[in-house]
């Protein structure tokens, strides 16, 4: 899923990610942008509408060219679709493989409207198009250029078609007559049709000067009987390729018939496999679903805190904090945990780029009330007091910060959403002491947070 564009669905091509995180090709990119004023990335509105921000907004300058991604992509496995094409490698050289695959259906550059395999092409030309013809330089007629080839080549590498006598005038290499033959069937039996309705004329003919002879014409009655019986025999060996080519016909047709309930019965075959494929889809999504949530449980079981006193180990210090800065993150959520095993759910909130009064001159930290499995049997509003702890790694000046909740602020009432909303210090730290050398809040871009809640 993550090689594909947000917009086209497909493989993303040169890859741009936004500020909120999604990919789009370049070219999508810039076409929605385009076309829509403040296009918002359809992805966030399909997450969670309710989360929407200003990283939503899509613009080319907010959105930089994802290097990894296209790395990656560049070097997926993949395999030629085109009917009979065996070709497999990788992305980065499918773009040249298309340009030359020889089983890729192209339209004939002469313009005379046919789409042939690039491998057949040349036959086309050769055989077939219309539009490649040639002036013969004897008659000034215009002819394909196969034609003119078999009327300019000599005889003797060449060989003529079995139907010749019929007036078929195709010339050609062994192979080439044995694929004429085999593929102008119809043509030749329209050629022995137009010679025996010949034939039938002559023998008309021929009979009625038979039958109005004198005696001073024996000589021609003789030689008229005999080209009658020269027909006769000729008319029956065309009668005999006829039924031939019937039967060929016949086969051919009983065969394609054959190939198309074959087609049929491996289309079903085919339908009944995406349908299976899609079933197994659905319930791997339905397992990772599961297997997620299972992880998370697993991990907020590690990370629980039941008696008011929560450590938070932030790793990645630096790169969070750039992200703050950039906007491309606004803030991070602690686990949550416990004032007791069947106490009020919390968690931290913590800016590291600060945020209202803070913002960018602090690290802001806040307190939040969530909505817990136990709140019915709680007293309202929330009244225990709350200290915040920076932990110096050198164990010499720890930054304490302490409230007590005010009872009239929504903030430590019981929650009717998942979260209460933050309360607690925008300016818990100047960013110039956090990083600072002379201390050790930061240390292996790691930082500790410390919360303690009075529960007596």
């Amino acid at each position: 899923q993550k090689y594909l564009c947000s917009n086209c669905n497909n493989i993303l091509k040169k890859a741009l990610q936004t500020l909120c995180g999604h990919r789009y090709c370049c070219a999508c990119l810039a076409w929605i942008v385009r076309n829509n004023k403040n296009a918002i990335c359809q992805k966030c509105k399909e997450e969670d509408p309710n989360t929407l921000s200003e990283e939503s907004l899509l613009a080319e300058e907010r959105a930089f060219g994802d290097a990894a991604i296209n790395k990656e992509i560049s070097e997926l496995r993949v395999h030629c679709v085109t009917l009979g094409c065996s070709w497999s490698g990788i992305m980065k050289d499918f773009e040249e493989h298309q340009s030359l695959c020889e089983y890729a259906l192209i339209p004939c550059h002469t313009g005379c409207g046919h789409v042939v395999m690039r491998r057949k092409l040349a036959d086309h030309l050769e055989n077939g198009c219309v539009n490649n013809v040639t002036v013969c330089q004897q008659c000034q007629r215009s002819v394909a250029s196969s034609e003119y080839q078999s009327q300019s080549t000599s005889s003797t590498n060449k060989d003529g078609c079995r139907f010749a006598e019929v007036g078929c005038s195709f010339r050609g290499s062994k192979e080439k007559v044995k694929e004429h033959e085999k593929s102008a069937v119809g043509a030749h039996m329209l050629l022995l049709l137009q010679h025996m309705r010949q034939l039938k004329g002559t023998l008309c003919s021929a009979a009625k000067a038979a039958q109005g002879f004198t005696p001073q014409s024996e000589l021609n009655l003789h030689n008229a009987g005999k080209s009658i019986s020269d027909l006769q025999n000729k008319l029956h060996v065309f009668e005999n390729i006829v039924a031939v080519l019937n039967k060929e016909v016949e086969s051919s047709n009983l065969e394609i018939l054959a190939f198309r309930r074959q087609s049929e019965l491996d289309q079903n075959i085919i339908r009944g496999l995406e349908l299976k494929i899609a079933e197994l889809h659905r319930c791997l999504t339905q397992k990772d679903a599961g297997l997620s949530s299972l992880h998370k449980s697993l991990l907020f079981s590690e990370q629980a805190s039941y008696d008011g006193i929560f450590l938070w180990k932030i790793t990645d210090v630096g790169r969070k904090l750039q992200d703050s800065v950039t906007g491309r993150t606004v803030g991070l959520y602690s686990p949550a945990f416990y004032t007791a095993k069947y106490g009020y759910k919390v968690c931290l909130r913590v800016y590291l780029n600060g945020d209202g009064t803070g913002k960018g001159t602090h690290m802001s930290l806040f307190f939040v009330v969530m909505k817990g499995d136990y709140d019915a049997l709680l007293p309202w509003p929330f009244r225990h007091k709350v200290t915040f702890m920076l932990l110096d790694q050198n164990n010499r000046e720890h930054i304490i910060d302490a409230f007590r909740p005010d009872l009239t602020s929504a903030s430590f009432q019981r929650p009717v959403n998942d979260m209460n909303v933050a309360s607690g210090c925008p300016m818990f730290l100047p960013l110039s002491k956090l990083q600072s050398p002379r201390y050790a809040y930061v240390k292996e871009d790691t930082l500790f947070l410390k919360c303690i809640i009075e529960t007596n």
